[in-house]
């Protein structure tokens, strides 16, 4: 139900899935194209008394009886794959804010530090997601992510990182599958189908930590398998490092190791106590947990000195983490809104995961109908992976890059139970023609659509997008030979205005608040005498808060390419907002890619015009650029200009007196 029907279009003033309709239709022609082709296809090989018969079992056998080849067969060429979807797909380059901050403190550990010093004027250097308060500059994220790009960075490949922890995870995969399923063609298919998913293959290129914490889920489960299926000799090596990779992954999204680590504990508690599991070996997978959660614990103390303080809470407050309140963006997470947000997850899984002609779920959901019994170790992949589904039902955010990524680590389950579905209706229905010869010539026609028509359509979806973000933001100073400058980024008008408010020590939380309910105008004009006065914290809060009393009369600005700005009708602007949004028109770029990049001698900083005064005095003598967009158009090249500082001063001391 959660997968099929639009119940977020159905809740009023919440999220919504207003591209439904069109997707629903899509599933209706493409299921119509992969049943009726099966079917057409089904009735002739009955007709002509012909199928394929024995190649696909003697392909699963042998992958089987030579389980380590295959294993390193399918690690070569998934880290191939993924390899070339990260390059030519993905640009090499992170591109979300989120991949952006986690390289960025991959570098900041490749440095040998958990920190920086902050700037003493830091709304030069500041982003979202970065951390820059008490003197200290670090990414909100725990430490377990950025911690496995350090290799990458080290090696100046830091786009390798999801290629190679994607192939792990198809390899431990594989290993498991082949462990747990009687069926050798159940073991390869549920292994090829997940290391073919797009959904896989192109998170798998992205710098996202959502791939190395599948890749220690599927080592978990690896070795859960093994710990649980034996006949309870000792085997406190293999506890000890299924509990690191619980730990681990953890490390890295607190949430996702949560929803399988608990779970596997009570699997192994309860194993335990009726004497199937061995203490030692309950006690080794403990210590494994502990070791990468006391070096969490360890890295938040040094950053936000509470070992159970994150960057994120300390950067947007109690409001960030789960349950029902209000979110950092002020508006309040309730049941229906958890809901709503698990609704368009499923619904975005029914595209997004195999990319087929027919709902990507329905193979699985018709299979769990047909099973007539769970192993245990199936319980356990379901209770955990329902027990990730409600820990998203009570987080706010609506997590989406590259399709649903909050549900990435559903991948395994969801793999293995499609990969089920022709031996499940061959058993209910058997025959030497029967129903699950329809079911393989459904999943080849799908195949082939996805593969010729839908991925590539994809591709060219993802290899077009955030294209601002893809530039060599280091490559117009390289070109014309400049070293040791400051050079300063020109970002929109809004960037400049959140980022001041952050350097009067607004939260994260109540900026967002309070940008999005001022006009941009006044808000600008606001800013501009805090900062005159120096007036910081909660009295700058406050008297912010108090122009918010027309926020229901703001519109989009039309005057802008930037269209977070906000206008109230009717209000006439004054020359500094007249010149903001003209510079809008001419161009700008963005600094938080630079914020992932090794800048050399050159010092890249925000531009906020007049204040830039406060960061120049302390380089005297560097000669100064000024770094923008050459057009508002999307994708415009950068260029690069020379700031000519004494006009530049004498403009902006006639502005500071207007």
């Amino acid at each position: 139900m959660l997968g099929l029907l639009p119940l977020a279009n159905w809740i009023a003033g919440g999220h919504g899935a207003e591209w439904f309709g069109v997707t629903a239709a899509e599933w209706a022609s493409g299921s119509a194209i992969a049943l009726g082709s099966g079917f057409v296809l089904f009735l002739v090989g009955r007709r002509l008394d012909w199928w394929p018969s024995g190649w696909s079992g003697r392909l699963a056998q042998a992958a089987t009886d030579h389980a380590g080849l295959t294993a390193a067969t399918l690690g070569i060429v998934c880290f191939a794959a993924y390899a070339i979807v990260a390059v030519t797909v993905l640009s090499g380059r992170p591109l979300l804010i989120d991949e952006i901050v986690q390289v960025m403190q991959a570098r900041i550990f490749a440095e040998g530090r958990l920190a920086r010093a902050a700037d003493a004027v830091p709304e030069f250097f500041s982003a979202l997601h970065v951390v820059d308060v008490n003197g200290k500059v670090f990414s909100q994220f725990p430490p377990g992510g950025p911690l496995m790009l350090v290799p990458g960075v080290l090696t100046g490949r830091p786009w390798l990182t999801g290629p190679v922890f994607g192939a792990v995870a198809v390899v431990a995969w594989w290993r498991l599958a082949r462990a747990s399923e009687r069926s050798p063609g159940i073991a390869l298919g549920a292994t090829m189908l997940m290391a073919a998913s797009p959904f896989m293959a192109f998170m798998a290129g992205s710098h996202m930590n959502h791939v190395p914490t599948l890749a220690f889920l599927c080592l978990a489960f690896w070795g859960l398998h093994r710990l649980t299926a034996g006949d309870g000799a000792p085997r406190t090596t293999i506890a000890l490092a299924v509990g690191f990779c619980f730990g681990m992954m953890a490390a890295i999204r607190p949430v996702d190791g949560a929803a399988f680590a608990l779970p596997a504990g009570a699997w192994l508690l309860w194993r335990t106590v009726r004497k199937e599991t061995r203490v030692r070996d309950l006690v080794a997978a403990g210590i494994g947990v502990a070791v990468p959660a006391s070096g969490v614990l360890a890295y938040n103390v040094a950053t936000t000195g509470d070992p159970l303080l994150f960057g994120y809470e300390l950067l947007w407050g109690a409001s960030h983490g789960l349950g029902f309140h209000a979110a950092p963006w002020g508006v309040t997470h309730t049941p229906a809104r958890g809901l709503e947000l698990v609704n368009l997850y499923f619904l975005r899984l029914q595209t997004y995961l195999f990319e087929s002609p027919l709902p990507s779920l329905l193979p699985a959901t018709v299979s769990f109908a047909l099973a007539r019994g769970l192993s245990a170790f199936d319980r356990y992949l379901l209770a955990s992976s329902s027990m990730l589904v409600l820990g998203y039902f009570l987080y706010w955010h609506d997590g989406f890059f590259l399709g649903p990524r909050f549900f990435y680590l559903l991948l395994p389950l969801l793999s293995l139970w499609t990969a089920r579905l022709p031996g499940l209706v061959r058993a209910r229905w058997p025959g030497r023609w029967g129903p699950d010869r329809f079911v393989w010539l459904v999943y080849a026609t799908s195949a082939v659509v996805a593969g010729v028509v839908s991925i590539p359509v994809r591709a060219r979806q993802y290899a077009g997008g955030l294209s601002s973000m893809r530039h060599d933001y280091l490559a117009p100073a390289g070109r014309a030979g400049i070293e040791g400058a400051v050079i300063l980024v020109r970002e929109s008008w809004g960037a400049q205005l959140i980022a001041r408010l952050w350097g009067l020590g607004v939260s994260r939380s109540d900026a967002e608040a309070i940008y999005r309910s001022v006009d941009t105008c006044v808000l600008e004009e606001a800013v501009t005498d805090l900062e005159r006065g120096g007036q910081r914290g909660s009295v700058a809060t406050d008297r912010l808060r108090a122009l918010t009393g027309d926020s229901l009369r703001l519109v989009e600005s039309t005057l802008s390419p930037d269209r977070t700005e906000r206008v109230l009708p009717g209000a006439v602007y004054g020359p500094v907002c007249q010149r903001r949004v003209a510079e809008d028109r001419a161009g700008y770029t963005f600094l938080a890619p630079l914020l992932a990049r090794e800048t050399g001698s050159n010092l890249y900083a925000r531009d906020l015009h007049g204040r830039d005064t406060l960061l120049l005095s302390r380089h005297a003598g560097r000669p100064v650029y000024l770094l923008r967009a050459a057009s508002s158009d999307v994708g415009a090249p950068l260029l690069i200009e020379r700031v000519k500082l004494d006009s530049a001063r004498a403009d902006w001391v006639e502005r500071a007196a207007r």
